[in-house]
């Protein structure tokens, strides 16, 4: 099935964390996507067959500490169109598969170096996860209520966001590089670099006085009352997001309010009395109650949903935004594009369980190669 990625190979070197993720939005996508697994694979949370992260690509075994396996790993980099590692720096290159060997043999290959403090300095060689980076580029301290600890949020914000979304921009960029250039680029993806990038607006607001560094006082962060959740009579909870004047209006109307009793919406003195106010009206009807209210006024308010109602969400049920493949649920690939069908999701393999194929199908294909 012809999609966007159609015909770009990939080498991913197992990992955790953003690297596989880096790795199945490509497959997702219609990459070819070998993963190389060590003798045994690497530790995981779940059982592999069951790790959505993992779908969508082969598995080939490996143990890169024996000349014969290298050798075979290094004729698919040869093949290959992109190679993804997320070892700490130096490893690639003890192991015989750094980007020079690797660029000598395949000169129009992408080396994606996937890891949470980059390739130098003093902190390059240490061991960290999404909490340290977050912690580093000025984030954590940013979220949270105020007068209490930072708190720390899922790892979507370094490792994913600032870690796998920047290796596949980086990816992809390279990739166009290359068709003008014909050579291919290592590229050095850090996590704390992502992060840093995603911080770009609050940078700005801080460098011209207009973000507090006390968490949760600002507008975006919690501290106003029209941005932040609210507990309802069930004790399920809704999400306000009615920053602007003209949403801050109608989330007015939904709630029984006027606004010639309120102060000012940019009033933060008066922010802690409008919240109180908003928070003992919402706690007065259920979470779905308030849904049905808000559902045509375009307030910017929505409902809290857990994991097991996403999938029944309108929204969510009408663009097929959760799938069921392989017997559970899991997000659907993304972006979309108009004129190319939707993914069809493979289960994640045993590890090693493409070994013969992949081998078949890249070493002895002498025809089309992408990365020769």
């Amino acid at each position: 099935m012809e999609r966007v990625l159609t015909g770009l190979r990939v080498v991913e070197l197992a990992g955790i964390g953003p690297s596989p993720h880096a790795a199945m939005l490509l497959a997702d996508l219609g990459a070819d996507v070998v993963r190389v697994e060590r003798p045994g694979g690497v530790t995981q949370l779940v059982p592999v067959d069951k790790d959505a992260v993992l779908r969508n690509r082969r598995s080939v075994s490996a143990d890169l500490k024996d000349p014969d396996d290298l050798a075979t790993v290094l004729n698919l980099v040869e093949k290959a169109d992109v190679l993804i590692e997320s070892y700490r720096p130096g490893v690639a290159e003890r192991l015989g598969i750094g980007p020079d060997i690797c660029a000598e043999r395949n000169g129009r290959l992408i080396y994606a170096r996937v890891t949470g403090w980059g390739q130098d300095g003093p902190l390059a060689s240490r061991a960290g996860h999404d909490i340290n980076y977050l912690a580093l580029s000025g984030a954590l301290n940013a979220m949270g209520r105020p007068g209490e600890r930072p708190l720390a949020p899922l790892n979507l914000v370094a490792d994913l966001g600032g870690g796998s979304m920047l290796a596949v921009l980086g990816i992809l960029a390279a990739l166009h590089s290359r068709t003008r250039t014909g050579t291919g680029q290592v590229l050095d993806i850090a996590m704390v670099d992502g992060v840093s990038a995603l911080m770009s607006m609050f940078w700005t607001l801080t460098e011209n006085d207009l973000w507090s560094p006390e968490r949760g006082t600002n507008v975006i962060d919690g501290g106003a009352p029209f941005y932040d959740t609210y507990e309802c009579a069930d004790g399920r909870y809704i999400a306000v997001g009615a920053v602007e004047p003209v949403f801050y209006a109608r989330l007015l109307i939904g709630l029984g309010l006027d606004a010639a009793d309120l102060p000012d919406q940019y009033d933060r003195s008066e922010w802690p009395s409008v919240r109180d106010c908003f928070a003992r009206i919402f706690r007065t009807r259920e979470r779905d109650a308030w849904a049905a209210t808000f559902a045509d006024l375009d307030a910017c308010v929505t409902p809290v949903l857990s994991l097991a109602e996403v999938p029944h969400h309108p929204q969510i049920a009408a663009r097929g935004t959760v799938v069921e493949a392989f017997g559970q649920r899991q997000p659907a690939a993304a972006p979309r594009f108009a004129d190319m069908p939707g993914t069809t999701y493979s289960a994640p393999r045993i590890p090693g369980a493409d070994t013969v194929s992949v081998l078949r199908d890249w070493c002895e294909d002498h025809g089309n190669s992408s990365g020769r």
